[in-house]
Parts: C-alpha cells; sequence; structure tokens
C-alpha cells in the first residue's frame, strides 16, 4: 500500500488524520516542526516522522530528498501544516507575510514539484490542501494569512492542471473547526452565530471531507467548503 504523506501531524486536524490512516493500516509519512508527545505517539505507531521548519526551503528541499529516496510511490499529499499570525504579531510586517507564504505556498509548491513523480507512479493519486474560508473573503486581523490561504486556492487549481489525469488535486476549505482550549465563553458564542449550523465542524468532519476526495476518481480543482453554512449568515 503507497504511503499518505501528511504535514503537520503534531497536533489538531493533522495528529487525528495521520492517527486515523494509520489505524486503517494505511502507511503514513508525517512532518513536525516542534517536539511533542504526540510525536512519540505517532512514532509508537508506526509513522515514519520527518522534522521539518516550512520556514526553511532547505529544510524543504531535504524533507523531499528523505521522501523520494526512501519511497518511489505515494498514495497521497495532505498538506495540513500551517500557521496563524495576525498582522499585529511580534515580527515586521514583511516578515509575517514571508512566513505564511513560506508554510501555506512555498512548501506545498515544492513538495508537489518535488514529489510530483512519485505521486503519478501511485496514481491514481491526490493531493489535498487544507485552506481556510477567509481565502475568499479576506480577514481584517490576519490579512498575510489570508492571502497566503487564497495563493494556496491558487495553487490547486494550477496542479490540478498540470498533473492531471493521475492526479486529483483539492482543497478543503473549513470555517470552524475545533475550537482552543483557551478559547473563553464569549470567543465561542460569538463564534458559533457566524454560522447555520452553530456548532463545531469537527475533526470527524474533516476527515469526512478528505476522505470523500481521496474516494473520488473525477473531482479535481474544486475548492470544497466546510463552513456550517457561514455563507447565508
Amino acid at each position: 500500500m503507497n504511503p499518505i504523506l501528511i504535514t503537520g501531524v503534531g497536533q489538531r486536524v493533522g495528529l487525528h488524520l495521520a492517527r486515523t490512516f494509520i489505524g486503517r493500516g494505511q502507511p503514513v509519512i508525517g512532518t513536525y516542526r516542534s517536539e511533542r508527545d504526540s510525536i512519540n505517539e505517532l512514532a509508537k505507531l508506526g509513522v515514519e516522522l520527518h522534522r521539518c521548519d516550512f520556514y526553511e526551503a532547505a529544510e524543504v528541499q531535504a524533507l523531499i530528498g528523505a521522501v523520494a529516496t526512501k519511497h518511489n510511490r505515494l498514495r497521497a499529499i495532505i498538506h495540513n501544516a500551517s500557521d496563524w499570525l495576525p498582522d499585529n504579531a511580534d515580527y515586521p510586517p514583511a516578515e509575517i507575510l514571508r512566513r505564511m507564504m513560506a508554510v501555506h505556498v512555498a512548501a506545498p509548491y515544492q513538495i508537489n514539484l518535488g514529489l510530483a513523480d512519485l505521486l503519478k507512479a501511485g496514481a491514481p493519486s491526490d493531493i489535498v490542501h487544507l485552506g481556510d474560508y477567509v481565502s475568499g473573503r479576506g480577514s481584517k486581523k490576519h490579512v498575510a494569512y489570508a492571502a497566503s490561504k487564497a495563493a494556496q486556492d491558487n495553487l490547486t487549481l494550477s496542479f490540478a492542471a498540470l498533473l492531471a489525469p493521475e492526479v486529483k488535486v483539492n482543497s478543503i476549505a473549513p470555517a470552524l473547526v475545533l475550537f482552543n482550549e483557551d478559547d473563553d465563553a464569549e470567543y465561542r458564542e460569538k463564534t458559533l452565530r457566524k454560522s447555520l449550523m452553530q456548532r463545531e465542524g469537527g475533526l470527524d468532519e474533516m476527515q469526512h471531507q478528505v476522505d470523500y476526495l481521496l474516494g473520488s476518481h473525477y473531482v479535481t480543482g474544486r475548492i470544497i467548503h466546510m463552513d456550517g453554512g457561514r455563507h447565508l449568515v
């Protein structure tokens, strides 16, 4: 069975996807930036792990080389690695933009190109970019982040055209997936009112969306919105 490469497996969505796939007997290659207990857990479960800082192009290139040296086929690449810097973060504006574009655009661009032959060899195969609802409407407080996610959506369109018909390329654009533990009651209530469904999407819903795209034989070049009807509120 050809492995699935998932970026950013240390927590939340990436961790859930890695646990689920490895539990099904699906080989998983995972990347991470920071050491966490979850990384040790995944190693014990049999996930092949690579430490990689997506802010650094050289480390991304080294990751591509390591994967290509060890494997000759891939079932899928799921781009989950992300960062969420606000525009008032403690960096110069140019550095905030550089970091957002590095993680959400430059790294997926390098990886998709660098591992395209492995995906084609494992065809039918998939690339899934995990994007964000704000890519289509912008953000007042996370301008650089939203712009980078919009650029990531454009990668989906371009790579879908470039790699067809062997590789399907799609994006999932969620709004609220999962609250953070330190989100207070006022913030949670305000956020829930923004969608028709008035609840978190949840990790299982994200898994369902990924499974749908991997299971499809026809859907490509699409941005799948997972927003609880937020566009109608």
